[in-house]
């Protein structure tokens, strides 16, 4: 675990984790997801505010995010150990982008369509925009995992994923309120 000293916010985070690291790493994602898409709603779009838009981002970090991110970056770690030697920071976000991005990605349309009560357009939907979110992906979690895997500690992962996620979660949820 990290030791941090000084009584301050990552002191509390980190007590936190250490007594219920599920239920902390849930509402660290929930924040994230929150944040991205308050933002995209209120300063990129600019089209007002969709509320149940907004709880479907919240309840997809706190239920799906948190949770799968807990046990894939735990397993992740366990079978790859730590940064060194220098073939597994690029070995772990290999992992992560060709079979979790695209595992994510269908959590997160199939979580969408059943929120908005049309699970028949699941299919399509990851048909139209699978490459793009994937895609998209890439372009932001290539070079983010490489500083995660490098520097991180792994029970701080998902407070540094969320943290870059706040501006993939615009991304994330304009794309995932097209019609």
């Amino acid at each position: 675990a990290l030791q941090v000293r000084g009584g301050g916010p990552l002191d509390s985070y980190q007590a936190a984790l250490d007594a219920k690291p599920i239920l902390t790493k849930c509402c660290t994602s929930l924040t994230g997801f929150a944040a991205g898409d308050a933002l995209a709603q209120l300063a990129i779009e600019k089209k007002g505010f969709d509320l149940k838009r907004f709880a479907k981002m919240c309840s997809f970090g706190f239920l799906i995010h948190g949770t799968t991110g807990h046990y894939f970056y735990n397993f992740l770690e366990s079978i790859i150990p730590g940064p060194s030697p220098w073939w597994k920071v690029p070995l772990k976000t290999a992992i992560d982008q060709t079979l979790w991005a695209p595992v994510f990605m269908t959590m997160l349309f199939t979580y969408f369509g059943i929120f908005d009560g049309k699970p028949g357009t699941i299919w399509a939907t990851m048909q139209r925009d699978m490459f793009t979110a994937v895609s998209g992906s890439w372009k932001t979690w290539i070079p983010a995992h490489t500083i995660n895997f490098a520097f991180v500690p792994a029970d701080m992962r998902i407070l540094y994923i969320n943290a870059i996620q706040i501006g993939f979660n615009c991304f994330l949820s304009i794309l995932g309120s097209k019609e």
